[in-house]
């Protein structure tokens, strides 16, 4: 009795230290508030908006170590809850509880790392506001538009599927053009989206891996990339995985039409899903001739074809760290195995490190190229030296 009291005390001392590391990600994220936005004009928080932005802006190495910090933390927390889950000292109400607050507390935040949030209001903007089609007429076309003094990219087009668009464009209307309750309407979206991924995680691992759910889920829901690319810079990516997990899901129910078309709705908005089609086919085919479904297999073949789709997005444009949201959901399943846990694990990490060049900087400009190609070198060999030289023999983390 005494030795479950002290399990349970420390499992709420972890989960406390977590949040209390989210909470100061949510501080944080306001250091970044672009200087050409000014959030509120209330007389209250307008110095405190002023007092962030000079720490982002004008003292980057306090910036810099300051994430340094807090995204130590946020490993620390995420293997200590992954090793209390691995001992089964974590229970699933205390983990929920985790998930809820931390979504929540960082609605709220700033979208730190990206802009790619405001392009996404203007892109439903274009359509609510100036009855235009996105897909003909990019942020530029309205240089009279306020929130062109705080965004990027606003010389490209519309470049995602028409599901993001009918996805979006209710919301863009519901925000009555006011920036403040639109933009935290688009977060709601991420957010929901981010907590309905972890749901359908868990689902299928307590159908298919029951002894291992728990982890699986932890794996994805609190990596640190994951909680900054979703709940923080609030991609779009989150939202099409969404829909991919519902659609494996669906398709494991074997419900194949309804799977294939809410596959075809993770498709219409960012494309990438698409690399899913044959093994969805293949799992298909196998249920039509009343074969066994190795869905191990299949999971490290999702994760294989999402890398796929990484590396083809990446060569078209740069890796970006977001893009790992594609590997991470399917790579959970399976990451008790030392070949996904480590990779999936350290090229996680290895993106979030991308941002402290950026911040202790302010540009993109070399020699930072040439320190992110060394990163994701260095990851690749870290990783491949642990899979071949692992220190047991066990299989399993």
């Amino acid at each position: 009795m005494a030795k479950l009291k002290t399990i349970v005390q420390s499992s709420k001392l972890i989960a406390t230290g977590y949040i209390f590391t989210i909470i100061l990600l949510f501080f944080y994220s306001f250091t970044q508030v672009d200087l050409g936005l000014t959030l509120t004009r209330h007389p209250v928080f307008l110095p405190y908006q002023k007092f962030f932005q000079y720490i982002g802006y004008f003292n980057r190495p306090l910036s810099t170590y300051l994430f340094v910090v807090i995204f130590f933390f946020l490993l620390v927390f995420y293997f200590l809850i992954l090793r209390f889950t691995y001992q089964k000292k974590v229970m699933s109400s205390l983990f929920w509880k985790i998930i809820l607050l931390t979504s929540a507390i960082l609605l709220f935040s700033y979208n730190a790392f990206s802009y790619d949030l405001f392009n996404y209001i203007f892109d439903a903007k274009i359509i609510t506001y100036y009855g235009q089609n996105p897909y003909q007429h990019k942020a530029l076309d309205y240089p009279q538009d306020p929130m062109l003094s705080f965004m990027h990219w606003t010389h490209r087009l519309y470049p995602y599927g028409p599901i993001w668009l009918l996805i979006t464009v209710p919301f863009s209307y519901i925000g009555l053009q006011f920036f403040l309750p639109t933009f935290l309407l688009f977060k709601l979206l991420i957010i929901g989206s981010f907590i309905g991924t972890v749901h359908y995680i868990e689902k299928i691992s307590q159908k298919l891996f029951p002894s291992d759910s728990m982890f699986n889920t932890i794996f994805f829901a609190l990596n640190p990339l994951v909680i900054i690319e979703s709940l923080v810079s609030a991609h779009n990516d989150i939202v099409m995985m969404f829909f991919a997990m519902m659609a494996t899901y669906l398709l494991i129910e074997k419900k194949y039409a309804l799977s294939f078309l809410v596959l075809l709705l993770s498709v219409g908005i960012k494309f990438s899903t698409l690399f899913l089609v044959p093994i969805f086919l293949y799992v298909l085919i196998l249920n039509y001739k009343k074969k066994s479904v190795d869905w191990e297999r299949i999971f490290l073949l999702e994760s294989i074809v999402m890398i796929i789709a990484v590396i083809f997005s990446s060569a078209r444009t740069e890796l970006q760290p977001w893009y790992f949201l594609w590997v991470v959901p399917f790579a959970a399943f399976i990451s008790r195995k030392k070949l996904l846990f480590i990779p999936t694990s350290i090229f996680s990490f290895i993106l979030l490190a991308y941002y402290v060049p950026f911040l202790y900087s302010g540009n993109w400009d070399p020699p930072i190229p040439s320190i992110k190609n060394w990163l994701l070198i260095f990851g690749m060999l870290f990783s491949g030296y642990l899979i071949i030289f692992p220190r047991t023999k066990k299989e399993k983390v």
